[in-house]
C-alpha cells in the first residue's frame, strides 16, 4: 500500500455525517471528503498517473479508480447510491471515496471510536466541530483509547 494514501487522515480531510438521532444525542460518523481523495491520488501518483471513471447504475454510480505505475496499470471500483442533496452529484462522489478507500484511503476511520453528540439538533452544531477536530488529532497520536466518545457543549 502506498503510504501517502494510508497515512493517518487529518482534521481538515474528514466531514462528519449525522448515523442516527434519539433521546437527546446524535450518533456521528467521520468520511473522507472527495478532496482528500484527489489530493492524496495527485501527491501519492501524480495527477496524471491516475484516472476516475463513473458509470451509471440503477438509483446509483460505480467508479473506477485506476492507477498506472512503472510496473502496473492497477484499479479499484466500488459503488454508491444517488444521496437525498444532489443526488447524482452526491452518488458520484460517494462512489469515488468508496473506490479510494479500496486502496487504503480512509481505511483508518473505520476503527474510530462511536461518537455521540449531545444535541437534539438536526444537524451537528457548530461548537462540536473543533472538538471533533481534537479528537481526531488524538485518534492520529495514540492519545484516545476509548470505544464511545461522548461530545458536550461545556
Amino acid at each position: 500500500m502506498n503510504k501517502t494514501l494510508t497515512a493517518p487522515i487529518q482534521p481538515n480531510e474528514i466531514e462528519w455525517r449525522i448515523q442516527s438521532k434519539g433521546n437527546g444525542k446524535m450518533t456521528i460518523v467521520p468520511y473522507i471528503t472527495n478532496r482528500c481523495v484527489m489530493e492524496r491520488f495527485d501527491k501519492a501518483f501524480g495527477a496524471e498517473n491516475w484516472t476516475s471513471e463513473f458509470r451509471e447504475i440503477t438509483n446509483g454510480f460505480i467508479c473506477r479508480l485506476t492507477v498506472i505505475t512503472k510496473d502496473r496499470t492497477i484499479y479499484r471500483e466500488d459503488g454508491a447510491s444517488k444521496t437525498n442533496i444532489e443526488p447524482e452529484k452526491g452518488g458520484i462522489s460517494d462512489a469515488m471515496k468508496r473506490a479510494a478507500v479500496q486502496f487504503g484511503l480512509g481505511r483508518d476511520l473505520y476503527n474510530y471510536p462511536r461518537v455521540f453528540v449531545a444535541s437534539a439538533d438536526n444537524y451537528i452544531p457548530n461548537w462540536a466541530y473543533p472538538k471533533l477536530e481534537k479528537l481526531t488529532t488524538w485518534i492520529n497520536e495514540g492519545k484516545c483509547d476509548r470505544d464511545i466518545v461522548i461530545i458536550e457543549n461545556k
